[in-house]
């Protein structure tokens, strides 16, 4: 079994055709192997697949280093070792992460800048539910705890969306849907790729000479989700 660091969060028709989307993304990763798998949810809405077979451990290995693993629930975070863990909120004091436990990030050790963390927020075009890398610091209990902190590498990464030419970040949709949704808004030539962050969590690259707000604005009546642009 492992737990990715991706969640499920609708419900309905919605989860139902999310969870059929999860099982074919699963197969394109470990369909060649020799194994057989089950995709299901774990009451905290994290996707959780069970893996048989020859090639079983492969398969897992393949599977977390694609979506992330969330491995507290094996008995806990190391200080000092890097981990993910999805985005759920955030207030003046820093950003909240599901590890699978409750992971606190202050404002001064998120490291993108100048600004409380909802103005980084915006300025990064982070969404709900993003799957973020992190240091774990310790147990809050500990005396002698670190503060948590964004790893060096989700740092780059996020950089790395400043540098490019613009996004729209989306969740609550599938890479299908916004696909669908930005040619059905007549845009469909305004964008490289839709880039997938996690199940339903996309980021649509635009072009050079498009206008991420702009297409916001377009795209926005088409697709009922939560959207922040990256410029």
């Amino acid at each position: 079994m492992v737990v990715l660091a991706t969640k499920c969060y609708v419900e309905g028709d919605a989860r139902d055709r999310a969870l059929d989307g999860m099982g074919s993304l699963v197969a394109n990763d470990v369909g060649e192997l020799s194994v057989e798998w089950q995709v299901g949810v774990r009451d905290d809405d994290f996707v959780q697949v069970d893996v048989t077979g020859e090639d079983a451990e492969v398969a897992r290995n393949v599977l977390a280093e694609t979506w992330g693993e969330i491995v507290a629930h094996d008995g806990g975070l190391a200080a000092g070792e890097e981990y993910v863990g999805t985005l759920e909120s955030w207030d003046d004091d820093g950003f909240v992460l599901d590890a699978g436990v409750e992971v606190r990030i202050p404002a001064d050790e998120i490291g993108l800048g100048r600004g409380s963390p909802a103005q980084v927020v915006e300025r990064f075009g982070l969404v709900q539910h993003l799957s973020l890398r992190f240091v774990y610091g310790g147990d809050v209990g500990d005396p002698d705890a670190e503060p948590s902190r964004l790893a060096d590498a989700e740092r780059d990464r996020l950089y790395d969306w400043q540098r490019g030419d613009g996004r729209v970040n989306v969740n609550s949709a599938t890479r299908g849907e916004v696909r669908a949704t930005v040619n059905r808004a007549g845009h469909a030539q305004d964008i490289v790729t839709v880039e997938r962050l996690g199940l339903l969590e996309q980021s649509i690259v635009c072009t050079e000479n498009t206008d991420p707000p702009g297409l916001l604005a377009a795209i926005g009546s088409y697709l009922p989700a939560e959207m922040r642009c990256v410029v």
